[in-house]
């Protein structure tokens, strides 16, 4: 019984909620959010559209494909914040300029 009282309380434990190591999601949920905040922060200012764009797109696809091979749910709920805020900075940083921002045409 003294292995149902016991409770982890880093964040380790919660993402690898089923008790097994999962080194690769937990790395791309963590690269996900923080390239997330990069697109977000960066999108507040017209003049950085191009970092804003190119992170909230490399954002979105890391964060794609750590939903796809993801393994317990709070490894999901860092890849579905991330990948919101690197959505949100990609589409501003479009509206602001784009990819590309006159670079090409």
């Amino acid at each position: 019984m003294a292995q149902a009282a016991r409770t982890q309380r880093n964040l380790l434990a919660l993402l690898n909620s089923d008790g097994q190591s999962h080194p690769v999601e937990n790395t791309l949920a963590v690269t996900t959010l923080v390239l997330g905040a990069i697109a977000v922060l960066t999108a507040l200012s017209p003049s950085l559209h191009l970092v804003s764009s190119w992170v909230g797109l490399i954002g979105i696809g890391t964060g794609l494909w750590g939903q796809f091979i993801s393994s317990t749910t709070g490894e999901r709920f860092l890849f579905i914040i991330g990948l919101g805020a690197a959505a949100l900075g990609f589409y501003i940083g479009l509206a602001h300029g784009g990819l590309f921002g006159g670079v090409i045409g």
